[in-house]
């Protein structure tokens, strides 16, 4: 079930106490390395950071109201989930990833186009969280963003 609460700390009071203690720290370690210019909210009912319309005023092409999403956090019925948009689009940004998770993790890697997901909590790799959110600037993201959305028209 997808959450309704409008903000980050309303977000983490919802979850069960284990996954409140993982959820926070994946947050913290998202307000700790992500790199200056990006802005904490919620949307799609999870924790996002995205480039608000003040650095970025055409916002998201899905929906030009929304700020242009980069990285999410939510706990799913199973595990709990990261989603970066620029793993998806960037393929160096994703090998490099692929290649360093075996060097953090014990966990098989279970990724999608864009979500990694985590059903161990114990064996999350959170240096290497907090490497992947710190490779990619506002500036790296919206060049991405905007040199994909060229390749697709």
């Amino acid at each position: 079930m997808q959450s309704t609460a409008n903000t980050p700390n309303e977000y983490l009071a919802e979850l069960p106490n284990d996954r409140k203690v993982v959820v926070a720290q994946l947050r913290q370690l998202m307000l700790d390395n992500l790199p200056t210019g990006f802005a904490e909210t919620m949307s799609y009912g999870m924790i996002t950071y995205v480039v608000p319309h003040t650095l970025y005023p055409s916002g998201y092409h899905c929906n030009p109201k929304q700020a242009l999403p980069f990285i999410s956090i939510a706990s799913q019925k199973n595990f709990v989930s990261l989603y970066h948009m620029g793993i998806y689009v960037n393929p160096q940004l994703m090998e490099w990833f692929v290649t360093e998770y075996p060097n953090h993790s014990k966990a098989k890697l279970d990724m999608g186009k864009s979500c990694i997901r985590f059903k161990k909590p114990d064996q999350i790799p959170y240096p290497l969280i907090a490497q992947l959110v710190g490779k990619m600037s506002v500036e790296d993201w919206i060049n991405t963003y905007e040199s994909q959305l060229k390749n697709k028209s």
